[in-house]
C-alpha cells in the first residue's frame, strides 16, 4: 500500500491518518533487542537511576533492562493481558516505571500512564475512560527525603465493576470502583508526601514475587505499524481530559528522529531530560526517543530543591551529563536563587541545554545561556503537544523562537475567516499535512477529535495555539487561544476547575481564567458567585481549594479565588472570560462592553480584586 493515506478535511468524511500500514514491527524489539542484539550494547548503560535522596541511585544497562522487561510482560501476561488491552500505570520516578510501559509495548497492550501527581479522582476518571484491566502502582513513594519502603503492587480492575456508565465521581459506581479498587491517594503529611493503598489480596500482588519466577525470555507481539500504542490524557476543554491515541510505527520513527536530530545526539552523551514519564516530553525523550537510539540517560525521582537549590547541578556533574532539557518554570525557580548554588558546580560536562513545556521568557532564556551554560552551550527551546510529538525545532540563533518547523511537519498561519496568511504575520497555527508522530485519534471519540481539532478549519490541523512568523520566516508561539491555562508547564482546563468548583455545595457559578505568574508563568485565578444563605470566607476559599486539589491534584491549586456577587454575561447569557481576564491583571482597558447584560458588576469587580496572595 501507499507510504502515507490521510484526509484532513471534516467536509470530504471521516478524518483519518495512516502511515506504513500493513509493514510489522515491535517498539520494544527495536528499543532493547536491536540495540543488544545487534548493535552490541547490551554493556551499555541505559538509565542512571537518581533517587530523590542523594546517594540512593542505581543503574542499569541495556541487556539487564531487556531481561527485566521480558519478564514484566511475561507476568502481563500470566495475568490475562493480551494484545489490545489496556493498562494503567500510576508510578513515581523509578525504573519499574519504564519497565512496566515497555513490557505493555512488547505485549501490544496500550499503557495508560497518569501523571503521579494527579488524584485518585482523576486516576479513577482515566481508567474508566479507557476500561483499563489492570492498574500498576507503587505502594509508597519517596518525597523530600522521606525514607518510605519503596514496592510495587499490581491490581486487577474487574471488567464489569469499571464498565460504568458516566464518570461522573457523584455517581455510586464510580465511588464504589474507587473503595473496591482501592485507588491510591496521595495526601500531604508534614510535607511528607505518602501514597497508600490498603491491602487486598484478592487482587493485589507483589511486584517482586510476580518477577522472581517470571522468565527473562519472551517473544514480542509482532504489530502493525499502526496499531495503538498509548493513551496518554491531556486536558479537555470541555473539562473531560481527552486520551490522546498515539501508533506503533509513526511513534517509534518520530520519537527516534527527533530525539537524535533536535538534540544532535551523540553515542558518548549523558542525557538528562527532568520530565515526569507521565508526560508526553518524559514518554518521548526519556523512554522511547533515547532508548531507541542507543543512548544513556538520567532519570531522576527527586525535586529540584531537594536538599538544596544546586541538586540539579550536582547531579549534572556527578554523571557528567552532556544533553540537560527542563522546562522554564525549574529555571525560573533556580534563578529566584541567584548564581552561587549555580556557580559551586563545575558543569564543564554540558553541551546542549533544552527548553520544553511552555514558551520561555527572555529573562530566563539569557539566565540559562549565560550562567547555567557560561554562553558556550547552544539553547534548545522546542514545541510540541500531546497530540502532535516534535513539531518544531529549536535553535541556538534566535532565542525565544521555534525557528523552522521540524521534518515533514508544515505549518501555516490562518486568520479568523480561515484565509492562509503569507509573509510577517499573526493568527491560528495550524498544520497542513500530517507526519508520523502526530495523533491518530482520541480514544472511543472519534468525533470529539474531528470537532476539537479539525472542525474550526476544515482541511488542517488546529493546535489551538496562537503564532506569528517575523520577516526571517521565524515561527513564535504567542500562546493559548481557548480555554486553556499552562501552569508551570502542565495545561490545564478552565473548564476542569471550574467543575470542580462548581461541586462545592455553596458555588452556584465559577469562572476561572489565568493570571500572570512570576514562577509558574501562570496561576489561576477564579471568580466564584455563591448560592444563598452562603458567605465568602477565609474558610470557604480553603475548602474550595482543596476541592480542586483532590479533584485535579496540586498543580491546578488556585492562587486566587475572588468573590464576585454576579459575572460579566453577554445576553444570551455566556460568561465573558474576556473581561474577567482584564480584571484578573487589573487592566482597566476592557474594550467594547456594549454586548453585556449587566456592564456595571465589572467595576464592582475591579474594586475588589485579589491583590495579595490568599
Amino acid at each position: 500500500g501507499p507510504f502515507l493515506k490521510y484526509n484532513f478535511d471534516v467536509t470530504k468524511g471521516k478524518i483519518f491518518i495512516e502511515w506504513m500500514k500493513g509493514a510489522t514491527t515491535n517498539i520494544c524489539y527495536n528499543l532493547l533487542d536491536r540495540n543488544v542484539n545487534e548493535k552490541k550494547l547490551g554493556d551499555k548503560i541505559a538509565f542512571y537511576w537518581e533517587g530523590n535522596e542523594p546517594g540512593d541511585s542505581a543503574k542499569i544497562t541495556y541487556s539487564e533492562l531487556l531481561h527485566k522487561v521480558c519478564q514484566f510482560a511475561n507476568v502481563l501476561r500470566s495475568q490475562g493481558v493480551k494484545k489490545g488491552d489496556r493498562i494503567s500505570i500510576y508510578m513515581p520516578m523509578i525504573l519499574e516505571l519504564v519497565v512496566a510501559m515497555l513490557a505493555c509495548a512488547r505485549i501490544g497492550a496500550l499503557h495508560s500512564i497518569v501523571f503521579a501527581g494527579f488524584s485518585a479522582d482523576s486516576l479513577c476518571e482515566r481508567i474508566l475512560d479507557c476500561g483499563c484491566s489492570l492498574l500498576v502502582t507503587a505502594a509508597s513513594a519517596f518525597y523530600r527525603g522521606s525514607p518510605l519502603k519503596k514496592c510495587i503492587v499490581v491490581k486487577h480492575l474487574g471488567r464489569e465493576e469499571t464498565a460504568v456508565d458516566g464518570t461522573c465521581s457523584k455517581s455510586p459506581p464510580l465511588k464504589r470502583l474507587c473503595q473496591d479498587v482501592q485507588v491510591c491517594s496521595w495526601g500531604m503529611r508534614g510535607g511528607i508526601l505518602l501514597l497508600w493503598t490498603p491491602w487486598n489480596p484478592a487482587m493485589d500482588m507483589w511486584w517482586h514475587e510476580l518477577m522472581s519466577s517470571a522468565s527473562t525470555e519472551c517473544e514480542p507481539e509482532w504489530c502493525d505499524a499502526e496499531d495503538e500504542l498509548f493513551i496518554l490524557y491531556t486536558s479537555g476543554s470541555t473539562g473531560k481530559p481527552k486520551g490522546v491515541l498515539h501508533t506503533v510505527g509513526g511513534y517509534m520513527l518520530y520519537a527516534a528522529t527527533s530525539f537524535k536530530y533536535v538534540f544532535d545526539y551523540q553515542p558518548e552523551d549523558v542525557y538528562w531530560c527532568t520530565a515526569d514519564i507521565g508526560w508526553i516530553t518524559g514518554h518521548s525523550y526519556l523512554t522511547y526517543g533515547p532508548l531507541a537510539n542507543g543512548a544513556t540517560s538520567v532519570l531522576f525521582e527527586g525535586v529540584p530543591t531537594y536538599p538544596d537549590v544546586g541538586r540539579m547541578w550536582s547531579v549534572v556533574d556527578k554523571y557528567k551529563v552532556t544533553k540537560f532539557y527542563t522546562a522554564p518554570t525549574a529555571i525560573r525557580l533556580l534563578m529566584k536563587h541567584g548564581e552561587e548554588p549555580v556557580k559551586k558546580h563545575s558543569r564543564k560536562s554540558l553541551k546542549v541545554l533544552g527548553s520544553v513545556g511552555e514558551p520561555i521568557n527572555p529573562e530566563a532564556w539569557l539566565w540559562y545561556y549565560r550562567v547555567v551554560g557560561e554562553e558556550r552551550c547552544p539553547v534548545v527551546d522546542t514545541f510540541w503537544q500531546t497530540e502532535t510529538v516534535s513539531s518544531r525545532l529549536g535553535v541556538a540563533g534566535a532565542p525565544l523562537s521555534l525557528t523552522f518547523p521540524f521534518f515533514g511537519v508544515v505549518p501555516a498561519i490562518l486568520n479568523e475567516s480561515g484565509e492562509e496568511l503569507e509573509g510577517e504575520a499573526e493568527g491560528y497555527l495550524v498544520f497542513k499535512q500530517p507526519w508520523p508522530g502526530i495523533m491518530r485519534t482520541l480514544y472511543g471519540n472519534h468525533q470529539q477529535f474531528e470537532t476539537t481539532y479539525f472542525k474550526k478549519f476544515p482541511g488542517y490541523y488546529v493546535t489551538g495555539d496562537g503564532c506569528k512568523r517575523d520577516k526571517d520566516g521565524y515561527y513564535w508561539i504567542t500562546g493559548r487561544i481557548d480555554d486553556m491555562l499552562n501552569v508551570s508547564g502542565h495545561l490545564l482546563s478552565t473548564a476542569e476547575v471550574e467543575s470542580a468548583l462548581l461541586e462545592h455545595a455553596a458555588v452556584s457559578e465559577a469562572a476561572v481564567v489565568s493570571h500572570p505568574h512570576p514562577l509558574k508563568g501562570e496561576c489561576l485565578y477564579c471568580f466564584v458567585t455563591l448560592r444563598d444563605g452562603h458567605e465568602f470566607t477565609k474558610n470557604l476559599t480553603d475548602e474550595l481549594k482543596k476541592q480542586v486539589r483532590e479533584k485535579i491534584g496540586p498543580i491546578a491549586t488556585p492562587d486566587y479565588i475572588q468573590y464576585a456577587p454576579s459575572l460579566p454575561k453577554t445576553r444570551s447569557g455566556k460568561i465573558t472570560r474576556r473581561i474577567l481576564r482584564k480584571i484578573a491583571k487589573n487592566d482597566q482597558d476592557v474594550g467594547d462592553i456594549s454586548t453585556l447584560a449587566n456592564p456595571g458588576i465589572i467595576k464592582h469587580l475591579f474594586n475588589n480584586r485579589c491583590d495579595t496572595k490568599q
